[in-house]
């Protein structure tokens, strides 16, 4: 079973989101929270393999809930819902740590779907969203304080390594980097894996991210 809090100050959205997910069999809500405050609790509580946040609550918001539960919890895996279609909310949850971002307009299956990817490890995002969401908002960072890579920043991170990172800032996907590699999938997984163990991250989008802030990727003009 998929263990999944939801936290969200509307009592309809969480209805509606339990009567959604609570209607497969593989899924299952163990605890709801009303506020951002309380979010921590509940994971600690329940240790739910998704959360479902709300971006926007009074007091403590989704985005500073979700750095508190990762701060405790880092193997949460928290995916941030919002009316709001902004790519800046889009980054900052990102920044934030989360796994993935969904509009509260989704459809059913479409939100299934999305508890079903991040439970499974993987990151939500289509690779061109989060492309162009990251490089957008890296271009602006880098404008006012151009980053300089560190060994620290790289890690351990080989030539090769380095080069796959790249490849997975353009968007591309593991097929598509072995193809422009010339090497097999497995090779191109085996090097993925490497690359979020050495950077301390947790998936590739999160891998993305510390690319362009540490300069290891620069945004294209």
């Amino acid at each position: 079973m998929i263990r999944v809090a939801l936290v969200d100050d509307q009592a309809m959205v969480r209805v509606g989101l339990r009567m959604i997910l609570e209607s497969e069999d593989d899924i299952e809500v163990v605890a709801e929270a009303t506020s951002g405050s309380e979010a921590a609790g509940i994971v600690a509580a329940h240790a739910p393999d998704v959360v479902l946040m709300d971006v926007r609550m009074p007091g403590m918001d989704g985005l500073t809930a979700t750095r508190h539960v990762l701060a405790s919890h880092p193997d949460a895996r928290i995916v941030i819902l919002t009316t709001f279609d902004d790519d800046e909310y889009v980054y900052e949850a990102l920044r934030a740590g989360a796994s993935g971002f969904l509009l509260k307009s989704v459809d059913g299956d479409a939100l299934v779907s999305a508890v079903r990817v991040v439970a499974a490890g993987e990151a939500l995002l289509a690779p061109e969203v989060t492309r162009r969401v990251i490089e957008q908002f890296a271009r602006a960072s880098a404008a006012a304080t151009p980053p300089e890579p560190t060994a620290a920043a790289v890690g351990d991170l080989s030539d090769r390594e380095v080069e796959v990172l790249r490849l997975m800032a353009r968007g591309l996907s593991n097929q598509e980097i072995a193809a422009e590699l010339y090497v097999s999938s497995t090779t191109v997984k085996t090097h993925v894996s490497h690359i979020l163990t050495k950077l301390g991250v947790r998936d590739r989008v999160q891998a993305v991210v510390e690319a362009y802030d540490s300069g290891i990727v620069v945004p294209r003009p």
